[in-house]
């Protein structure tokens, strides 16, 4: 089957289609869930509530633009939503203007280390780490997703980095 008759069937409803298109994109999915979520488990759940959102809306994707671009919008906006009624997504109300947000994180990191390291990063501060640095996000993208201001994002992203930064310094892995 091609991607379109997989993506009509879908819209049919029929299980098959549905069956091929979660083999066919749930390991990319579920990457993005891992980067999202603070372990396997959760990012189980949250592949399956994306799924689920996708299967409900796959009505609304009318073939303009990328059907994985648009999973994945799906999927980040399901954990994303997922985070906020569960109020993991508390505004941070300390100061850290002195901490810079444009430190890179270093590319010679094996990234099952660095995916660890930002699995225990507190939700605000991953959520934020991974939609500016791994996604591509603005700051004011950020703070339209997760219901803050871009200077909160900002923050959020400085202090990730800097937490991160801290973590790494402790198995003597060197940052520029």
């Amino acid at each position: 089957m091609t991607l379109e008759e997989i993506i009509n069937n879908c819209k049919k409803g029929k299980r098959a289609a549905q069956e091929e298109l979660y083999r066919n994109y749930s390991s990319v999915l579920f990457g993005m869930c891992l980067k999202y979520s603070r372990n396997k488990t959760e990012a189980e759940d949250n592949l399956h509530d994306s799924f689920m959102t996708i299967f409900n809306k796959i009505s609304q994707y009318n073939f303009k633009g990328s059907f994985e671009g648009w999973m994945k919008r799906i999927t980040i906006n399901t954990v994303l939503q997922k985070y906020r009624k569960e109020q993991y997504l508390n505004v941070v109300s300390e100061n850290y203007s002195d901490i810079s947000a444009d430190d890179d994180i270093p590319e010679d990191i094996s990234l099952s280390t660095l995916l660890g390291h930002i699995q225990e990063l507190p939700n605000k501060y991953r959520m934020t780490f991974n939609l500016y640095v791994l996604d591509g996000y603005t700051h004011k993208e950020i703070g339209e997703m997760l219901g803050t201001t871009i200077g909160t994002s900002k923050s959020n992203l400085a202090r990730a980095k800097m937490i991160l930064r801290q973590k790494l310094e402790k198995e003597n892995i060197n940052i520029a």
